[in-house]
């Protein structure tokens, strides 16, 4: 009985249950049945509404199989199911993707790693797929944990491990591709998945990179490997898809997880595969995007600002990276941006330097631990300054100035306000350390720079502070401060062919570039030339110049010769010279001999280099004349003998007029068409600034007082009686020449001085006896005037204590002056 009922059911039996249990062949090594593949495939696609029912049936034949350990059938069903996908393309579609996916699920919770890649290429399959319609409720969470952790296979077969990651790469990958496209899917770009994505991919990738350094025996890698099978290769490939497809509001949850993963398995030191990682993703995200990664960067370094200095190194040199390739389309916020944070933390860095040093100065001993962290100090120093200088080199030319600005402003001047930088912290050795750091970082920026007029290159908030640091007492400064104008000025790259000081023979063999000055540049002359000038001046008088300071004094000259001298500026330098020479022989300064001799080879090699840049022939003539007599009797006046080592040092300067250029020669030599060689005759005074009156003054205030000091503790019973000062005493303070025949001479100079002396001249020089006549009578009334007395009190001292005395306003006694 039992047996002809089931015979009579049989028969019974659903169509599509028939249909596919026909599929399954006795022996599942003979593999799919085709044919009646076929009539499975013609069935679902003539009834869709049936797809539900078999995917259904199915998932439950595959799930009982996988149970029994019937493999060869679980790849038929399988199977199966993928042909029903690619043909099948209706609405009722839906309902068996939910069963597939299933299957697929059901397969990569097995622990056989055939089945998990068997269920990971059928799910590539699907995900090739393009669908009409989105699915409003299918969700891939347990897919994007299962590929992931795929990723990370740690099994003990080699190859196995290899299919197993590969697996799960491609998974990934299929993820990425069917949730990216589709607007219901953006819950991929949420941290929870990205922090599962993105730690995957880059496991690989490390992985790959650690075997080429230190090799896997028995591990297949590089060109052994087919691409498709190398999980470095393909996990990169991965990496790239994603942040390609990655849009405006994602980028920040694509990039933080990759920070973490470099944070976690400490991929900063060394940072190779950390630059590695970040050149991929500069790559590969769409330009206007790129900003997003540097914010990421600097917040990151930012978090990390007291960890190791080997550690803050490596994030320096990924943004290095990342602003080397983001610098021509960064917006103007970020560039700033990036500046900022970058001072702030060498200014950060500099502090833990000198915060060591001090520590260990106060200690008996220096330990190698501490040498060793000061030279990683360095490292990050060195970093950040590589840092601002590429990125700031690598702008457009109207963002270029605007950082040049930026730095300059974050430099320290001493006297000048410092918002940004507080030098009373770091003291005198930390602030010329950040000085000389964001000096030399200038220097990268301004390298290249091409300005079409120098009003934009250099406009004076940046010339004034370049100026003060021009004039300090550190050699190494002035001379960033001379590179940094070279850079500016030398817009045609003559720096080359002019460098050392010498006596060039033949300055037309040099081939120097050059252009007519235009009216822009004529007015920056006019404006900042005196301020140019002044400073040469100023810096060729320092005591503790060397070669080097030389040798780049004379290329500013040769600089402004080429790119800004017209036929006034000549003959302003031409006065220039003569005055240092002036400087050299009368020495008020008391320098020593070697500058004294080492401004007059300056002034001989600057000349020489003028006379044929000009192409007078009698200018020319008399260069080479007192160039040949300093040969014979003076070597050590010129810079080929005095920056020699050894070099013997007269005990003073000859006075032989032809040993000297004269004015009167070089005037004559001068007269011509576009020269004004009366010009000549009135001798160059340095302009006088407000920062000459104050340090002057200062210093004049600090005497006087040390002076009323000495008196009042030295001889406490008498004080001896203070000069009487007179009208005659007030005369001959300001004018001590009482001859007439002197005065009647004197007043002609000043007349034709100022009717033929540039405006710049006589303003420099009637400010600089105003401040003269400013600073005596300041003495004066700092020794006789009192202050007057007050109604409030006056304090007087009697026996070593202060007494308070109350004056009437009608009792006190008013200078006839102040009463009208």
């Amino acid at each position: 009985m039992p047996a002809g009922v089931c015979g009579c059911c049989g028969p019974l039996r659903p169509r599509y249950k028939r249909l596919v249990d026909n599929i399954f062949p006795e022996d599942p090594k003979d593999g799919l049945s085709k044919s009646d593949m076929e009539k499975l495939t013609f069935y679902a696609v003539s009834a869709p509404e049936k797809l539900d029912r078999i995917g259904a049936y199915l998932a439950e034949r595959l799930s009982r199989d996988v149970v029994r350990h019937r493999y060869g059938y679980v790849v038929i069903a399988m199977e199966a199911l993928d042909q029903l996908l690619m043909a099948c393309h209706s609405q009722s579609i839906k309902p068996f993707v939910e069963s597939f996916l299933q299957m697929v699920a059901k397969l990569l919770e097995s622990q056989e790693p055939d089945l998990q890649v068997l269920g990971t290429n059928s799910f590539v399959k699907f995900a090739n797929i393009e669908e009409d319609t989105p699915s409003y409720h299918r969700r891939y969470d347990f897919f994007v944990s299962q590929f992931s952790a795929m990723c990370h296979s740690t099994h003990e077969n080699p190859e196995t491990r290899t299919r197993i990651r590969v697996a799960g790469i491609k998974g990934l990958q299929g993820v990425v591709r069917k949730t990216v496209n589709d607007e219901l899917q953006a819950i991929i770009w949420e941290p929870q998945h990205m922090d599962k994505l993105i730690p995957s991919m880059l496991f690989n990738m490390q992985d790959a990179e650690d075997l080429d350094r230190g090799g896997h025996p028995g591990t297949p890698s590089g060109p052994e490997m087919d691409g498709e099978e190398n999980p470095a290769a393909l996990a990169e490939s991965c990496f790239r898809e994603l942040l390609g497809r990655a849009a405006y509001g994602n980028m920040n949850n694509a990039v933080r997880p990759v920070l973490v993963h470099l944070d976690n398995h400490r991929l900063w030191d060394p940072n190779e595969f950390a630059v590695s990682c970040f050149r991929i993703i500069m790559y590969s995200i769409q330009a206007q995007h790129s900003h997003h990664v540097i914010q990421q960067v600097l917040g990151h370094l930012d978090t990390h600002n007291k960890n190791t200095p080997r550690m803050r190194a490596g994030i320096v040199q990924v943004l290095l990276e990342t602003v080397a390739i983001a610098a021509k389309g960064s917006v103007g916020p970020t560039v700033l941006e990036v500046f900022n944070t970058l001072l702030k933390h060498l200014r950060m860095s500099v502090d833990f330097e000198l915060g060591d040093n001090s520590r260990r100065n106060s200690s008996t001993s220096l330990s190698s631990s501490g040498r060793v962290k000061e030279s990683e100090e360095r490292i990050v120093q060195n970093a950040i300054i590589q840092t601002i200088g590429f990125f700031g080199g690598n702008l457009p030319d109207y963002q270029r100035a605007e950082v040049m600005m930026f730095i300059m402003g974050k430099v320290p001047v001493y006297g000048a306000p410092c918002h940004t930088l507080d030098t009373v912290k770091i003291g005198h050795q930390g602030t010329k350390r950040i000085q000389t750091m964001l000096l030399s970082s200038l220097i990268m920026v301004t390298s290249g720079f091409k300005s079409k007029t120098m009003a934009a290159a250099l406009p004076g908030p940046f010339l004034d502070p370049l100026f003060s640091i021009s004039l300090m007492e550190d050699s190494e400064l002035r001379l960033l401060v001379l590179e940094i104008l070279h850079n500016i000025i030398d817009r045609h790259d003559n720096r080359a062919k002019l460098r050392g000081i010498r006596i060039i023979p033949n300055v037309a063999a040099l081939k120097i570039k050059r252009e007519k000055i235009s009216k822009q540049d004529v007015g920056f002359m006019k404006k900042y030339g005196q301020q140019l000038y002044r400073h040469i001046y100023l810096g060729c008088k320092e005591e503790d110049n060397g070669h080097k300071n030389f040798e780049l004094l004379f290329t500013t000259l040769a600089v402004l010769t080429i790119e800004l001298a017209n036929e006034e500026v000549v003959v302003d330098l031409i006065r220039l010279a003569l005055a240092l020479q002036d400087m050299a022989l009368v020495n008020e300064e008391n320098m020593p001999m070697a500058v004294r001799c080492s401004i007059m080879a300056l002034v001989a090699a600057y000349m020489n280099f003028l006379s044929q840049m000009i192409a007078s022939p009698p200018f020319c003539q008399h260069v080479s004349k007192v160039i040949e007599m300093r040969n014979v009797e003076a070597p050590h006046l010129l810079p080929e003998n005095i920056f020699r080592e050894k070099c013997p040092l007269p005990s003073s300067l000859e006075k032989e007029d032809n040993l000297y250029f004269q004015t009167v020669d070089l005037a004559e030599c001068l007269v011509g068409p576009g020269y004004n060689a009366e010009r000549l005759s009135i001798s160059y005074v340095p302009q006088v600034t407000d920062e000459d009156r104050l340090s002057r003054r200062k210093s004049f205030v600090d005497t006087i007082s040390l002076q009323v000091d000495f008196t009042h503790n030295s001889l406490p019973d008498k004080s001896p009686l203070a000069e009487e000062i007179t009208f005659e005493t007030l005369k001959k303070a300001i004018d001590t020449t009482g001859l007439e025949e002197h005065e009647k001479e004197k007043r002609r100079q000043v007349m034709e001085k100022f009717q033929k002396a540039p405006f710049e001249e006589i303003a420099a020089h009637c400010e600089s006896k105003a401040n003269v006549l400013h600073d005596r009578l300041a003495q004066i009334f700092e020794l006789t005037i009192r202050p007057p007395p007050s109604p409030s009190g006056v304090v007087s001292i009697s026996a070593g204590h202060a007494q308070h005395q109350s004056v009437p306003v009608y009792e006190m006694k008013f200078p006839d002056l102040c009463v009208y």
